[in-house]
């Protein structure tokens, strides 16, 4: 897929579909010229409210009369257009065409500032992909080109960059634990090292235990797939230091080990990398706009499987920072895995961290689906984030750390259990086991269990990965 710009008008642009964006009363001039050509038919239809102007409303209208495009697609903006807005029109108009066949499709929006178009066009490009990579029909064909009619082409390259790196996470949650485990995930990665600025640097088992990540080990041990683990560094400016680095939790499969999940829990285990893959995605997005930033991506990679090696229930590892962790359920394994990513980023001072995971139902269970937890240690740095989101239309809320939590998480035998002691407040005692591998560090650990992976589309995008949060960081990179 293409995506370039277009000065041509809507009623002379040879396109098989042409896509018009509305918004309030008012007609712009795209609208307006397609309002003339169609002897008024246009404001017929908002009249009757058969094409609506709320954000992400998708009305077809085939072979309207005095243009060339055989179809033309009216998306809502809403009354004040957000970059949400924005993003869920460009993906609800781009998605319902892709149901078919489409080689050119144009889209018309009112005059949009730089941000508004960006994630108009980033939702064009997601909302274009399916999650079905491996059909051999697919249900959603991607078209060969999109343009736009506008003359603020930085804003649609910008866009289109941000919109491919969302995808490139989400194909990576979509693969087949079949094709994606940890060297293939590290495979994928290290092709990063062809984008300027870019260095990758993988960890493979015989690295990971020099370094004495044996939390991190004890998780994978019990799978065929050695693991490993990956450091991204783009830099864009001359500091010596990060100004950020993305941790992600990296479990390709998720078996729950011993504590092994129900065959329905299984289903979308795939996903349980989907930290790992928005590091990834975030980089290529960053690095693609040259951003003038420094930023480090880490992930810790492992499949947490059965075999007669696998970890077990009473098992004490040693984490990298020489902590000792009594394991209590192997299906807590992804803080176990981040313990010693976390502690391999405090090595490269970075002013702030974030980390990312699929870490616990808990937190699906406080805030729905669709709904990013907070957990920070910096109140600060924790409402950039939450500024950050809010600008580019993604939901966060911040959950409590209050100091109480931890006392659940001592252990008779090691310095630390892997749960805390009961069902209540799991999202929080797992960020509170997290807290104790930051150090003085300033932190925020972000929980995706809910909205990283969706079993249904929305209007706007396919099921299966969201790639979400990636726009987010993506937005807090380009501030620094």
């Amino acid at each position: 897929m293409t995506i370039a710009i277009t000065s041509e008008s809507i009623k002379d642009i040879q396109a098989d579909a042409v896509v018009i964006g509305i918004s309030g009363d008012t007609l712009y001039p795209a609208a307006a010229e397609l309002n003339e050509a169609t002897g008024g038919s246009l404001q017929s239809l908002i009249d009757s409210k058969k094409a609506k102007t709320c954000a992400g409303t998708v009305t077809s209208w085939l072979q309207p009369q005095g243009i060339r495009a055989p179809v033309a697609l009216i998306v809502g903006l809403g009354d004040d257009p957000s970059s949400g807005d924005c993003f869920q029109a460009g993906g609800a108009a781009a998605k319902s065409l892709a149901k078919s066949k489409i080689e050119t499709v144009a889209f018309y929006f009112p005059k949009l500032d730089a941000a508004l178009l960006e994630s108009a066009v980033a939702g064009s490009v997601v909302g274009s992909t399916g999650q079905d990579l491996h059909k051999k029909t697919p249900s959603l064909h991607t078209p060969g080109q999109i343009l736009w009619a506008t003359d603020n082409t930085d804003a649609v390259i910008n866009g289109s960059k941000i919109g491919s790196g969302v995808n490139l996470t989400r194909e990576l949650v979509n693969q087949p634990p079949n094709y994606i485990y940890p060297e293939s995930f590290a495979d994928q990665t290290a092709k990063l090292a062809e984008l300027e600025n870019v260095t990758v640097e993988i960890w493979d088992k015989d690295r990971l235990e020099a370094e004495s990540c044996g939390s991190l080990l004890g998780v994978a041990q019990g799978s065929d797939f050695d693991p490993r683990l990956v450091i991204i560094r783009y830099k864009g400016n001359s500091s010596e230091n990060p100004g950020l680095a993305i941790v992600g939790k990296g479990v390709t499969y998720d078996s729950g080990g011993l504590s092994l999940k129900p065959s329905e829990g299984q289903k979308t285990m795939k996903c349980d990398m989907a930290g790992a893959a928005t590091v990834v995605g975030t980089i290529k997005a960053v690095a693609e706009l040259g951003a003038s930033c420094h930023i480090v991506g880490l992930v810790g990679l492992v499949e947490n499987m059965v075999s007669g090696n696998s970890y077990r229930l009473g098992d004490v590892l040693t984490s990298r920072n020489g902590k000792t962790i009594e394991v209590l359920n192997t299906d807590a394994e992804g803080r176990l895995v981040l313990a010693d990513v976390l502690d391999v980023t405090l090595g490269l001072k970075p002013d702030h961290i974030v980390d990312l995971a699929t870490l616990t139902g808990a937190c699906c269970v406080a805030l729905g689906l669709d709904i990013a937890g907070l957990f920070t240690n910096d109140q600060s740095w924790c409402d950039q984030i939450i500024n950050s989101a809010a600008e580019v239309g993604e939901e966060v809320w911040q959950l409590p750390m209050t100091p109480h939590f931890s006392e659940q998480l001592k252990s008779k035998i090691a310095d630390l259990k892997n749960i805390g002691a009961g069902r209540w407040g799991g999202a929080i005692t797992a960020a509170k086991f997290l807290e104790e591998f930051v150090g003085d560090a300033s932190w925020t650990h972000i929980d995706i269990a809910g909205p990283a992976f969706a079993d249904s589309g929305k209007s706007y995008i396919d099921g299966g990965a969201s790639g979400v949060l990636v726009r987010t960081l993506v937005n807090i990179a380009r501030g620094m």
